[in-house]
């Protein structure tokens, strides 16, 4: 008798395959992808006895079928049970409202040809375009392996981070005015991949949207549509991007702290030689609401400023800075960085790790070591500048 799950699992497999060469003469299938027993929060069995399974058709009423089938997917992942927790399906209800609404900003911008392509925009898109090759890669990677979670979480960060929070706010227009047909054009095309990347997790709202982004035929479907390819990534790109956007979220924790509103633009100086974000400038002015920008050898009195990577940047405030809580701000990114040294130099004094990792990997570990040091004499001397005891 068969009275277990797997039992009776295995039994439906096995009937699959003999009616695949029964009736089909081949195999129906080549793998078989099993999950974990789905468990509550509290990590118990879901069961009916213990009355601890949710109604799906109440959960979608609420979360949309889309979100709970998101919401599932987030909790599980490859190998282990699945920790099934309603505030995932929340979590998948807020991806489709993030996919819509930028389906919304695009479609509602005015179109106009006579505009040129801003210099700002061709980083943008062809950042995102690297970006999205390397995501690709990623995702591939993560199919064939069967973590379907992993392949999730991936594309998760692509659409959310990458596509809706940087890209469509580094190329969106200002209010009431129209944008150029090429940075349209190229930002559909990037939207029409998104979908097609969304589609195994959220068919419904990814199938809606491939149809109202543009004119289709009649059979012209998003799930019999090609998986799109990776092309070329351009790392160098991918490095300037990530220093580009660390500083302007840490110029829009400055405005949060310092109480300044967004709409009052500001100056920044880069107390070096050079920056790390190389063509993203027009990008770091635009979001982070710069008036100006300058390279500088001298500190302005009454500025704030911070650190990212080797680089220390000073923004000017009218009302001056508290030295005092400047000066505890610089020591306690001064105790993190120190940790974060000393757990770099550990990874690489351990011997094993350095003659048995790939030497890509040893070589990041060391760049991070050279990174952490230079960030620390940088801290140092902003402390020593402010006259404030370490």
């Amino acid at each position: 008798l068969l009275n277990t799950g797997s039992d009776i699992l295995f039994f439906w497999v096995a009937r699959m395959i003999m009616y695949g060469y029964e009736y089909r003469g081949n195999k129906p299938f080549s793998n078989v992808y099993l999950t974990g027993i789905v468990r509550d929060k509290q990590r118990r069995k879901m069961s009916k006895s213990l009355g601890n399974s949710p109604d799906p058709l109440a959960l979608m009423s609420k979360y949309g079928a889309d979100g709970v089938r998101a919401g599932m997917l987030f909790s599980s992942p490859a190998g282990n049970d699945l920790l099934f927790d309603e505030k995932l399906c929340e979590q998948g209800r807020k991806f489709s409202n993030k996919i819509w609404n930028a389906f919304r900003l695009i479609q509602g911008w005015e179109i106009s040809d006579t505009i040129e392509v801003p210099v700002g925009n061709k980083v943008a898109i062809n950042w995102f375009e690297s970006r999205l090759n390397e995501s690709l890669k990623k995702i591939d990677d993560q199919y064939e392996k069967f973590r379907i979670s992993d392949a999730l979480g991936i594309t998760h960060s692509l659409v959310w981070d990458d596509f809706c929070s940087w890209y469509l706010e580094m190329i969106k227009p200002e209010y009431g005015m129209p944008i150029d047909r090429n940075t349209l054009e190229a930002s559909i095309q990037f939207f029409e991949s998104v979908l097609r990347l969304l589609h195994p997790f959220m068919p419904f709202i990814s199938e809606e949207l491939w149809h109202q982004i543009k004119d289709r035929a009649e059979n012209e479907y998003l799930i019999v549509s090609k998986w799109p390819k990776p092309g070329k990534v351009d790392m160098s790109l991918l490095t300037q991007a990530s220093s580009a956007f660390e500083l302007v979220s840490a110029i829009r924790n400055i405005r949060v702290e310092k109480g300044i509103p967004n709409k009052q633009k500001l100056e920044l100086l880069c107390l070096g030689e050079k920056t790390d974000w190389g063509t993203f400038e027009p990008t770091v002015i635009k979001l982070a609401g710069l008036s100006k920008f300058a390279m500088t050898k001298t500190k302005q009195p009454g500025s704030v400023t911070f650190v990212i990577g080797k680089n220390e940047y000073a923004i000017p405030l009218e009302s001056g800075v508290d030295k005092k809580q400047e000066a505890v701000h610089i020591r306690k990114e001064l105790h993190y960085t120190r940790g974060f040294l000393n757990a770099v130099l550990q990874k690489l004094s351990n011997q094993g790790f350095v003659n048995s990792a790939p030497e890509k990997v040893v070589a990041v570990e060391r760049k991070k070591q050279s990174d952490a040091e230079a960030k620390i004499q940088t801290l140092e001397k902003a402390l020593a500048d402010l006259g404030e005891p370490e």
